[in-house]
């Protein structure tokens, strides 16, 4: 019979599950979908009148909105799965197929090397971009330990 949350890897003593990979795909394609959507608003309409630090600073508390927003949906929906290490395991694969996706589709977009990139950033905007990239990931887990206190609080 086949099992929905069996393991699918295991490397030195660490089991994800597929309910767990099935969770960070939701989780990251729902925020690569918003994110991918506000770029199209961004680029085009913002950047040129704001600047590209502007745009993209403008753009950090909506991605914020959103990273809460859709971790808390989802979280609740799978509250029932609720091991806590699969939601930090989750956030975790989610941030590395965004970052994976991101940087090929931006380098291959843009024609830079990694170094290029990164040196090209603003350090402002680079900073809160990396601020938000670890709330990304640590948002699953954050919400399903906030949601376990109040469900054990009752």
């Amino acid at each position: 019979m086949f099992r929905f949350d069996a393991a699918v890897s295991t490397h030195n003593g660490l089991t994800v599950n597929k309910r767990t990979l099935l969770f960070a795909l939701r989780y990251f394609a729902c925020l690569f979908a918003v994110g991918f959507a506000l770029g199209l608003i961004r680029v085009p309409l913002l950047v040129p009148h704001l600047g590209e630090r502007m745009a993209e600073l403008l753009e950090a508390p909506v991605m914020l909105a959103a990273i809460v927003s859709i971790a808390s949906r989802l979280v609740h929906a799978a509250q029932r799965a609720g091991e806590p290490v699969h939601y930090v395991q989750a956030g975790v694969i989610a941030l590395v197929w965004l970052l994976m996706v991101e940087f090929s589709v931006v380098l291959g977009l843009r024609g830079l090397s990694l170094a290029d990139y990164l040196a090209a950033r603003d350090v402002v905007a680079g900073s809160v971009y990396g601020v938000l990239l670890l709330l990304f990931a640590a948002a699953p887990a954050a919400l399903a330990h906030r949601a376990r206190r109040r469900t054990e609080g009752r």
